[in-house]
């Protein structure tokens, strides 16, 4: 199932961000998957080596996962492929029945474990999108005929609602938006006000924007995305929350707290919630029950 069809039914679509290991024993994020996600999210990103750290690949997970009874969402990055193997990726997860794509450019390789590798950035997400759209009408991004019926997907994004360059990120939506893009998910949304001030502006583009949350785990954390997350910005206040009670925030609970309060005040101007936990899957279905979000029946 394409996650487009629940946006196109008026559904409030919910989804979280699972990180295939470094190795290949899947057994916990499979459990977790079904212990904590499977009732509280529609479907499920797969990072491909996030932060340009190797681990196994988004493709091959997201066909466990399938095979589990769930409903993954392929994320797929410019940075490691060219644009041969990016189409050859995109074509091997239709046959593989994988039909919801996040395209993305992808970290640089320096921020990961394997800083001397090449980085390769062939394409960008625009054009990696549009790249996506010209093989649904049946072409390579060369021209060259696709045999058979052309594949079909939902095709996503990403975009920084509170950047400081408003404009820029406005402009690179509309960009994706021509280029074919259906649905977009934001980067961590920590700012309320701002989150809702874009999306004010880029409703003008009429397509389904799920808010961004990332679990706060503690202040370091917030400290780090401020410094090196472009994009994310943790308000002093936010950080003087988590600083408040240290022990209530190493258990999560002020993490959890903040991603329900964001919620409420920002769900009336998203069209879902995307949760990138972090390791931290077991509090997502309480951040739901706080922000007031009902368990959901699971789509395949």
């Amino acid at each position: 199932m394409r996650i487009t069809e629940l946006f196109q039914r008026g559904e409030f679509v919910l989804t979280a961000e699972v990180g295939p290991p470094k190795g290949v024993e899947l057994d916990h994020l499979i459990k977790d998957a079904h212990e904590y996600l499977k009732t509280r999210v529609h479907a499920l990103n797969v990072t491909d080596n996030q932060s340009s750290v190797m681990r196994t690949g988004s493709l091959a997970t997201c066909k466990v996962l399938k095979d589990e009874g769930l409903l993954p969402i392929f994320q797929i990055t410019c940075r490691d492929r060219n644009r041969i193997a990016l189409q050859s990726d995109v074509l091997s997860a239709a046959l593989l029945g994988i039909e919801n794509l996040l395209l993305l450019t992808g970290d640089y390789t320096t921020l990961g474990d394997h800083p001397q590798a090449k980085p390769v950035f062939d394409l960008d997400s625009v054009s990696l999108i549009h790249a996506v759209k010209r093989m649904e009408e049946g072409f390579d991004i060369a021209g060259n005929a696709i045999d058979g019926a052309p594949p079909k997907f939902a095709k996503g994004a990403v975009v920084s609602p509170c950047s400081d360059s408003v404009d820029v990120q406005l402009a690179k939506m509309e960009a994706k938006v021509k280029a074919g893009c259906e649905y977009f998910q934001t980067q961590g949304v920590y700012e309320p006000e701002k989150f809702i001030k874009f999306m004010e502006q880029a409703k003008q583009f009429g397509v389904p924007v799920q808010l961004g949350l990332i679990i706060p785990k503690n202040v370091g954390m917030c400290r780090y995305m401020n410094a090196n997350v472009a994009g994310v910005h943790v308000p002093d206040e936010m950080i003087k929350e988590l600083q408040a009670d240290k022990e209530k925030t190493k258990a999560g609970d002020t993490g959890v707290e903040i991603c329900a309060r964001l919620i409420k005040e920002c769900k009336d101007y998203a069209q879902g919630v995307h949760i990138m936990s972090l390791g931290w899957e077991n509090r997502i279905p309480e951040i739901l029950d706080m922000a007031g979000i009902a368990p959901i029946t699971p789509v395949v």
